[in-house]
């Protein structure tokens, strides 16, 4: 975590750079904007014009062409139309160049603040602390799985909310025969997660095989609520599977073993469940009654047995 932050100070570098350049250049471009503004021509000229007029005006006077009364209008408008040219020329006096200087550290900080605080809300920062924790076991030599297990534990006491912590801890529970802490951590996960078929499946699954392969009440209910949203749901069909074997139908077993191969991704799981075909095939041809959808569950020399068949299922 040490060099994630620091490869973020790095990236951050660029941004409070870009901030303090228009700051170091601040000084010089006041100077060359005073500069630009003393060498304008426009004041200058509108009293030039200023005095070009009101000499022709002295010279109509002297001339006749125009009355006393007259020449005082046309002066007291040339003047006023030099007062109203001055005002719309004049600028406002330039700041100076520390003006605002304040405001950049500032912006610095709320810039370094503003992301620390995205990215602790927004970031991977737990699934990096997450996967930190289990390389740090994993490199070990003599690694063993407790240590995993304790590792993942203390991530999910900082992170209860990380739904990658519980799915970690979940198949190292349920592979070490932690029953009872590995439907809580699926529990959590589906808490998490929300009702997925998926995780619905596992659940039902693991409460299967900890009810002694008994599809009760509660399985069963979880099976209806996975098979309504995902019919193929290949856990479940695997699971139920297994129950048809074991209660010795071998077509049913057969049957839902193939629809469950066909949406599986894990070939050592699909290769498993064709063994278990293989198996229910053999019952059914040795049973001499291949036409009929429940066979007798009956041991036979050409067949394996249903505890066998099963167990390579599950594994």
């Amino acid at each position: 975590m040490t060099q994630l932050w620091l490869a973020f100070a790095i990236l951050l570098l660029p941004a409070l750079w870009l901030l303090i350049v228009p700051l170091r250049r601040a000084e010089g471009v006041r100077a060359a904007q005073c500069a630009a503004e003393q060498d304008e021509p426009g004041t200058e000229q509108n009293v030039s014009i200023y005095r070009r007029r009101l000499a022709s005006l002295e010279a109509a006077l002297a001339r006749g062409d125009i009355d006393a009364e007259r020449f005082e209008e046309d002066r007291l408008e040339l003047e006023r139309g030099l007062l109203e040219d001055t005002e719309r020329s004049r600028r406002s006096p330039l700041k100076s160049a520390l003006s605002g200087r304040l405001l950049v550290p500032v912006t610095m900080i709320v810039l370094v603040a503003v992301s620390v605080f995205w990215y602790r809300h927004e970031g991977a920062e737990d699934d990096l602390a997450l996967r930190a924790a289990q390389q740090q076991v994993l490199q070990k030599p003599d690694a063993s799985v407790s240590e995993l297990v304790q590792a993942l534990e203390i991530q999910a006491a900082r992170q209860p909310e990380n739904a990658d912590v519980w799915r970690a801890l979940f198949p190292l529970y349920r592979d070490t025969g932690r029953v009872e802490d590995a439907e809580s951590a699926l529990t959590r996960l589906i808490e998490l997660e929300g009702r997925r078929p998926a995780l619905l499946a596992e659940l039902a699954q693991l409460r299967y095989f900890a009810a002694g392969r008994t599809l009760d009440e509660d399985v069963q209910a979880l099976v209806d609520e996975v098979l309504a949203e995902a019919p193929d749901q290949p856990t479940i069909l695997g699971m139920l599977g297994i129950d048809a074997f074991e209660s010795g139908d071998y077509r049913l077993a057969i049957d839902r073993w193939r629809r469950a191969i066909a949406g599986m991704g894990d070939t050592g799981s699909a290769d498993a469940l064709r063994q278990g075909i293989e198996t229910a095939q053999r019952r059914l041809e040795a049973s001499g009654q291949a036409g009929n959808g429940k066979p007798g569950n009956t041991q036979t020399n050409g067949g394996a047995s249903p505890d066998a068949a099963i167990d390579r299922v599950v594994d």
